[in-house]
């Protein structure tokens, strides 16, 4: 897995303080806590900055934060991207629910480890799918109708390859792990 030391960004955040309206997004999605350092270097440009911003799925959609945070862990730990993944496994995992067994998991295991029931397995599959082979086979599809809606599934599409690109930035970028964020389990 991947593992950055503290100072090496390649390219610097943007001073702070931010302009009023980027300063102003990250406020609505940090709530008072230090921005993250994705953030602060995405700053670096307007248009990059809000691009990123605007395509967020963070949101009340057609996908539980359970099912969001599966595919999100599952995709960045798939990517190496200890960074990305570690920030919502702090924050997210216990309002979704996971626990230890499943956090470590999305790591290093499968959907059909024994900590994970037939809808969360499937999610992973859809991750694993998606990162393999960048398409979805037809019995993966036919599980995954009977399971979700088309909106859904369009959803968990577009949140896995957005978390992906995610990947490739803070990996690509090197940020250093955010102070008190989750690291990926020792095996």
């Amino acid at each position: 897995m991947v593992c950055y030391k503290s100072d090496s960004a390649r390219i610097e955040p943007a001073p702070l303080p931010l302009q009023r309206d980027m300063q102003a997004a990250v406020d609505a999605i940090m709530r008072g806590a230090p921005p993250l350092a994705l953030f602060t270097t995405m700053a670096r440009d307007r248009r990059l900055f809000f691009k990123f911003f605007n395509s967020g799925l963070l949101d009340r959609g057609h996908l539980t934060i359970r099912q969001r945070e599966i595919v999100i862990d599952r995709v960045t730990a798939s990517c190496g991207a200890e960074y990305e993944w570690g920030v919502h496994v702090s924050v997210y995992a216990g309002k979704a629910g996971l626990t230890d067994e499943q956090v470590a998991s999305l790591v290093s295991g499968g959907p059909d480890d024994a900590c994970w029931d037939e809808a969360d397995g499937l999610l992973i599959r859809l991750c694993d799918a998606l990162q393999e082979t960048c398409t979805i086979d037809d019995a993966l599809w036919s599980a995954l109708a009977a399971n979700h809606s088309d909106e859904a599934i369009l959803e968990l599409i577009m949140l896995a390859g957005t978390y992906r690109t995610v990947s490739y930035l803070v990996n690509g970028l090197r940020l250093p792990l955010e102070p008190g964020a989750k690291r990926f389990p020792v095996n």
